[in-house]
């Protein structure tokens, strides 16, 4: 039996929408920085995972980037053919494709973060530092109930 006492909430209040416009709203203030350097949103997550470890399976960049393994099949080829990437077969492992962060992907990290910071501190001031880093561990426990 249907329940029809409860209509769906007003687009404003529906939390995935919510999330939509705000990834959006920070997104706008970044994507002009990463066509200024050639490189497009998921390939950019690939190199800041990256650019935190010294290597990692393909498989667990994706997740950790958010990324389609499909997706990541294409970026891994051409952020390797970029020089910003390398990948390896593991050594105990034949099948699986280790990645990590090159000379020219870690020199990029470098490029990008004057910019990266001013951007993060306009937000910061018009959001509020304490409210951005509310807003960060909220959204970080909110991803964790899926775990």
């Amino acid at each position: 039996m249907n329940d029809t006492s409860h209509p769906p909430r007003d687009t404003r209040h529906s939390l995935p929408m919510a999330l939509l416009r705000a990834r959006e709203a920070v997104m706008n203030r970044f994507r002009p920085m990463l066509a200024a350097h050639d490189i497009n949103e998921q390939q950019w997550r690939v190199i800041r995972v990256l650019g935190e470890v010294d290597s990692l399976d393909a498989t667990e960049v994706a997740v950790r980037a958010n990324i389609l393994a499909p997706s990541l099949t294409r970026m891994i080829k051409a952020l390797t053919e970029r020089g910003l990437i390398e990948r390896a077969k593991d050594a105990s492992d034949g099948r699986r494709v280790m990645l990590s962060i090159a000379p020219k992907g870690r020199a990029l990290l470098t490029a990008v973060a004057p910019d990266s910071a001013e951007i993060y501190r306009a937000l910061e001031q018009a959001y509020g530092p304490e409210r951005t880093s509310q807003l960060i561990e909220l959204l970080i426990e909110l991803a964790e109930l899926d775990s």
